[in-house]
């Protein structure tokens, strides 16, 4: 009993959680609202970079383990889902850019034949772009293979949790608005097009902290990822055909063969922001030893690893 936890939330972070749990000796059980497939984390692009993510700090440290994690995962793509590519983050600036980038080994400015549109600034790296579909899988199966498990079931508070096993990791994202319940949990709405892709190799990204429109191409092994938006307070999930023109018309202006390019499909997340991300221990009324481990914003991918070993770590403290 002692050794058991549970771990709220299927998404990315709550995968890759129970996965270093698991295979550190722990009994775990993956609490599902939804299955892995219907989360934020099946949506997202899959892009390694640190984004609408707080403090710079401690997100530099997590990002760089993470790096380290995906990309010896990427000697094994097919079953991972994880591949490094090297890209061009438009109107970024070597200066500008935070700790993490220690990561980025051949990291360098971008040239003038190398920019694109009017952008007079960019950065090339070489970074993890992670298939979330084929990635959140193969953390199943891992967790799996550990001895864990995933029980559909949404906990109706943390105590809930803490009466089943002595201890929990909520790792809710914006769940966590409700359950904890934590008010400071927002929504920053993000939606994408699917293309068939018309031959482009490189990622090219355009995005601003603030900014609510933003510019990607993401080559994944089912199509090229377009997008993007990022919309505070928005709760909807429902594609916008307008915002979908806007953001292939966004792409053509620097990708101009995406605009002949057949749409496979839309999707629409919501990116669990919060002022600071949520990486603590709390005792629960009940005993238990609750860990939180939410408000990764737009860098759940870029951070889990991170964000998972050190969760494991306060559990033992």
């Amino acid at each position: 009993m002692d050794s058991e936890v549970i771990v709220l939330g299927s998404g990315i972070i709550g995968l890759t959680t129970a996965v270093v749990l698991a295979e550190g000796g722990r009994r775990v059980t993956v609490w599902a609202r939804e299955p892995a497939e219907e989360t934020t984390s099946a949506v997202a692009g899959g892009l390694w970079w640190p984004y609408r993510i707080e403090p710079e700090h401690r997100v530099a440290d997590w990002s760089v383990r993470s790096f380290d994690v995906y990309a010896q995962q990427a000697e094994h793509a097919a079953v991972t889902g994880v591949r490094m590519r090297t890209g061009l983050q438009l109107g970024a600036e070597l200066a500008g850019l935070g700790p993490w980038r220690r990561a980025l080994r051949d990291m360098r400015a971008a040239n003038s034949a190398e920019l694109r549109g009017e952008y007079v600034t960019g950065v090339r790296a070489t970074v993890p772009i992670v298939d979330t579909g084929t990635h959140l899988a193969h953390l199943r199966d891992r967790l799996t293979a550990a001895g864990g498990r995933v029980e559909r079931r949404a906990a109706g508070s943390l105590d809930e949790a803490g009466r089943t096993a002595p201890y929990v990791v909520n790792c809710t994202g914006l769940g966590a608005r409700e359950l904890v319940p934590d008010p400071g949990v927002r929504p920053v709405q993000g939606q994408l097009v699917v293309v068939e892709n018309p031959g482009v190799e490189e990622w090219l990204v355009s995005a601003y902290k603030d900014a609510t429109a933003t510019l990607y191409a993401l080559p994944q092994p089912y199509g090229l990822v377009l997008g993007g938006t990022a919309v505070e307070d928005a709760w909807g999930t429902e594609p916008d055909p307008a915002v979908a023109a806007g953001i292939v018309a966004r792409c053509a202006a620097i990708v101009p063969e995406v605009a002949r390019a057949r749409v496979l499909g839309h999707r629409v997340g919501l990116r669990p922001a919060r002022p600071a991300v949520r990486l603590e221990a709390e005792r629960l009324p009940g005993g238990a030893l609750c860990v939180h481990n939410y408000g990764h914003g737009g860098a759940g991918v870029t951070v889990a690893w991170g964000c998972a070993e050190e969760a494991a770590e306060l559990l033992e403290a």
